[in-house]
């Protein structure tokens, strides 16, 4: 299993938004159905909201990948 750490740069992180950006999903239609199909889950939890608002702590598993979202450092 391979391990990300998403470091976010806002308040939060669209799940769909998550998936394509890491290249978990080759686009954005394809996150879109694989979330619908009930293929990822967040914190241990079948997520079916394409627009799942992820915040820093969680944890996303998708196909053998799992992504933490952690607070970005900030810039000194």
């Amino acid at each position: 299993m391979a391990i990300h750490h998403f470091q976010l740069q806002g308040e939060f992180i669209e799940l769909n938004v998550l998936l394509k950006l890491l290249g978990l999903a080759p686009s954005g239609g394809a996150a879109k159905a694989m979330i619908a199909d009930g293929a990822a889950s967040v914190d241990g939890v079948i997520e079916t909201r394409i627009r799942r608002k992820l915040r820093a702590g969680q944890v996303v598993h998708l196909a053998g990948e799992e992504v933490h979202i952690v607070v970005a450092a900030a810039a000194s």
